[in-house]
């Protein structure tokens, strides 16, 4: 995978092992890890720091990704601040199915929002650690990936001179539009998508949540749900159609169909709010295979996408930086690079498992609003059979809260 170390660079251009393009949640992880290991790397971020410190993102965190990130000493913040979550609720012909799932699994979710935690990890990492991200770069292009010798260069924002680093391994943790996915010669990137043929109109409310917890709003008009992210806002969902238009919505007609939806005779009316994030997001999966290349390897949502039905994107994310983590600093450290050749198949186990769960549950979720009595049918039945099976109810806890197979991460 990795022979010898990398030729001594030119004057001109820097050095390192390791650099990670993207400073989300699996960037800022592996930089975080690699760094208490003492393999220096470079994190390279298209944005500002107040930009990322700041951006509406999911906030589920599942409790195995919580206990590796304070293994690492990266989970203060998350446990002084958090919410803990031990159930969810469906809201389906007026009433009100709370499902427990704790206490079927024995685990819970953390409501931290990803802003947080990414302000957290930076903190972490840049100010604590004296580790080097650089910020606002410009025009980033990857270079000789297929070759045992790859480099990144771009153009730094304040002097608008072109550097560029060489390295033995690039980590696109960019996203889905970033440059590292992008990078892939297209008769290597094999991309299985699904398409759900619904849109979600994302909503974030300065408003009290009117809720204690998640909840999902299955009915005839479509899809709904509510979801806290702090004691001051809550983020809500409505199903659309795909490529709506935002402003199709106004502030009337967003509250009154979340009232309709999320209706229940025996529990508290929604608490109303201004809105201050609206936008139309198209429901569709999407993976990567393999998700490395050369010496490119793909981390989160450049790798894989997972619509946000059950809040896995950001813990799949985390997932893939600290299994890279542990391959790059076992072969650092032994020479050992099995864990860098298994790395793609060891994600991709636990993508696809989250994957397939995605897809039944958004069945689940939009069947009743499809117009195919046969799709409504099956979704009540699986609604029903989470409530009256025992068995039903505890593969459904475990898929949700993310607690199978997860001997390895924690």
């Amino acid at each position: 995978m990795i022979a010898s170390p990398h030729p001594a660079a030119p004057p001109s251009e820097q050095r390192v092992p390791v650099v990670i393009i993207g400073a989300g949640p699996a960037g800022l992880t592996l930089a975080n890890v690699l760094r208490d290991a003492s393999v220096d790397c470079v994190v390279l971020e298209s944005e500002s720091r107040e930009f990322i410190e700041r951006r509406p993102r999911a906030g589920f965190i599942e409790e195995w990704a919580v206990r590796a990130l304070e293994r690492h000493g990266l989970a203060g913040g998350l446990l002084e601040r958090a919410q803990t979550h031990t159930e969810c609720e469906f809201r389906l012909g007026g009433r009100r199915h709370r499902f427990r799932y704790t206490e079927i699994s024995g685990h819970h979710h953390f409501v931290y929002p990803q802003p947080l935690l990414v302000t957290d990890l930076v903190r972490e990492y840049a100010d604590a650690k004296g580790g080097d991200i650089r910020f606002r770069v410009l025009d980033v292009e990857l270079h000789d990936i297929d070759t045992e010798h790859p480099s990144v260069s771009y153009t730094d924002p304040g002097s608008g001179e072109r550097r560029r680093i060489a390295c033995d391994v690039i980590a696109g943790c960019d996203g889905a539009r970033g440059v590292t996915r992008a990078s892939l010669p297209p008769q290597r990137a094999h991309v299985a998508r699904l398409d759900y043929g619904v849109g979600w109109l994302a909503l974030l409310a300065e408003s009290p949540p009117s809720s204690d917890c998640v909840v999902f709003g299955v009915h005839p008009h479509g899809f709904a749900a509510h979801m806290t992210r702090s004691p001051q806002v809550t983020r809500y969902y409505l199903q659309c159609p795909p490529g709506d238009d935002p402003q199709n919505w106004p502030h009337e007609r967003v509250w009154s169909e979340l009232h309709e939806r999320l209706s229940a005779s025996d529990g508290a009316p929604l608490t109303e709010g201004r809105l201050i994030e609206k936008r139309v997001l198209d429901m569709h999966n999407y993976v990567v295979q393999p998700m490395v290349h050369g010496r490119l390897f793909l981390a989160g949502d450049a790798a894989h996408l997972v619509a946000p039905i059950a809040a896995k994107g950001m813990n799949l994310a985390l997932y893939d930086a600290l299994v890279l983590a542990d391959a790059l600093i076992t072969y650092y450290r032994s020479g050992d690079a099995a864990g860098l050749r298994g790395y793609s198949a060891a994600c991709l186990r636990r993508v696809w498992e989250y994957q397939e769960f995605s897809q039944w549950f958004a069945e689940l979720l939009h069947g009743p609003s499809s117009g195919d009595p046969f799709r409504a049918g099956n979704a009540t039945a699986r609604l029903r059979r989470l409530f009256d099976s025992p068995v039903a109810a505890a593969a459904f806890a475990e898929s949700y809260i993310g607690s199978g197979g997860n001997s390895n991460r924690g």
